[in-house]
């Protein structure tokens, strides 16, 4: 069995290379796929279609720019991993988890326990509530066990 795993959520730490790493030693057969995460290159992504006056209109046209390759790999996964970090509210990763559920491709949410009650509604949709990558990949081994 091969999967596709779509990474969604927290840019600041290196929970994507921890996951990857450990699927690669599990002899995993799993293509990762993820959003842009370098944070000004994603800032900047629509500025190819012209500068902008107001900060709204830079925003809105970027998402819409980083919305091209999200919504294309997460249509194309067998599953989302969708991470929740302690520094920043990541409210793009809680439209993933709710584009992801609408779409019925089943996810595992990654956070700490001292955010549960923010994501209540997120974590009832999911599949799995993770709290270290290292579980994640536990998951992912299990899935794909024979």
């Amino acid at each position: 069995m091969s999967l596709t795993v779509y990474l969604s959520g927290e840019i600041h730490t290196d929970w994507r290379e921890q996951i990857e790493k450990g699927a690669r030693d599990a002899g995993l057969d799993i293509t990762f796929t993820g959003p842009v995460t370098d944070h000004a290159a994603s800032d900047a992504a629509g500025d190819l279609l012209g500068e902008e006056s107001k900060q709204f209109w830079r925003d809105h046209k970027s998402a819409k720019v980083n919305a091209i390759r999200i919504k294309t790999l997460i249509e194309q996964a067998d599953i989302v991993v969708v991470r929740f970090g302690d520094k920043y509210k990541q409210w793009n990763a809680a439209f993933d988890a709710g584009y992801t559920a609408a779409l019925g491709t089943p996810y595992i949410t990654l956070h700490d326990e001292d955010i549960i009650h923010p994501l209540k509604e997120v974590d009832a949709a999911a599949m799995a509530w993770a709290t270290t990558p290292e579980q994640v990949v536990g998951i992912l081994k299990h899935v794909m066990r024979d």
